[in-house]
């Protein structure tokens, strides 16, 4: 063997382990990449009564609090609902209170007049029975006039009586079966008032959660009908991750696991949590499958960012998902 060629051999003897380490630990140190997308699930908010748009409060790529109004319809007859609805409420509970307590001082002031009147009248006929009586006695009047007395001073007792009786029931409630058919009228008032609410409620929704203005579907002027929505939210915990994995790499997916999220323009940082595998292939190959296609099966995965990292990302931008 000649000397170049003895030192050739030497050569690729000691570059070949070279290069085998070199690869085994570029293979070990990458790490499995995939494909996908983002995806948003939009909340469409919308009013169950038609109405006409009289103020759009937000515009499109707004932030919005939760609570924060979003839109208004017009209101005028709900407004007069609600108003009539107090009243009849305000009514009803009035007249409970007045049956509660009976009658109003004045009038229980009259039947005490109307009594103190009758007591004097049953004394000054007592007094007259007695002087009758004496008369009768002594022989100076008739058997008639001493009865005629007595019947009068009965009379003015009996009128004592009754007004003492009228008195006690001024001062009562009213029955038990009115107290309880008003108290039914002020709870059916109460229900109308609560429906009236929330009818008028409805004509100005407010934002559930914290979320981005995706899209505004109505102008001011325009009528709306019940049902249709005129705001499109998008929460950032409404944002997710879709992307694909081989059928090896399924089997290591479980929900609750953390990935890295990369996307052109995103900046560092981003990760998601695994939320979702899907059970059987997204895609099968037309024949059937072998050990040389399995690798063509692939496998749905869904994973939800972190509010940091969703607040970054935009419904159909292209992301890359490693698994650390």
């Amino acid at each position: 063997m000649s000397l170049l060629r003895r030192h050739r051999c030497t050569a690729l003897r000691l570059l070949v382990p070279a290069l085998g380490a070199l690869l085994a630990g570029c293979s070990g140190s990458k790490a499995a990449g995939y494909q996908g997308y983002v995806e948003g699930e939009y909340v469409n908010v919308a009013s169950p009564v038609a109405g006409r748009l009289d103020r759009l409060l937000v515009q499109r790529g707004q932030m919005v609090d939760a609570k924060a109004p979003l839109f208004s319809l017009e209101s005028e007859q709900e407004v007069a609902a609600k108003q009539q609805a107090d009243e009849q409420f305000n009514s009803a509970q009035a007249q409970l209170a007045d049956l509660k307590v009976g009658r109003r001082r004045p009038e229980v002031a009259v039947t005490q007049a109307q009594l103190a009147q009758a007591r004097a009248a049953l004394a000054q006929a007592t007094l007259q029975l007695q002087r009758d009586e004496a008369q009768f006695d002594a022989g100076g009047i008739a058997r008639g006039q001493v009865e005629d007395a007595r019947a009068n001073q009965a009379i003015k007792a009996a009128r004592v009586r009754e007004l003492e009786g009228l008195l006690d029931v001024n001062r009562l409630p009213a029955r038990d079966d009115q107290i309880r058919a008003q108290s039914a009228q002020v709870a059916a008032a109460r229900a109308v008032q609560s429906q009236a609410a929330w009818r008028l409620d409805q004509k100005r929704p407010a934002a559930g959660q914290q979320a981005l203005v995706s899209d505004t579907l109505y102008r001011e002027g325009e009528w709306v009908p019940a049902g249709s929505p005129v705001v499109r939210l998008l929460p950032p915990g409404n944002v997710k991750l879709r992307f694909f994995v081989p059928e090896p790499a399924a089997g290591d997916l479980r929900p609750g696991r953390s990935v890295n999220v990369g996307c052109d323009g995103c900046g560092t940082g981003l990760s998601a949590v695994v939320s979702y595998v899907a059970n059987e292939a997204e895609y099968t190959p037309p024949v059937i499958y072998s050990n040389e296609t399995r690798a063509k099966l692939v496998f749905l995965v869904e994973a939800r960012p972190t509010p940091e990292s969703a607040a970054r990302l935009r419904p159909g931008q292209p992301v890359s998902v490693t698994l650390p």
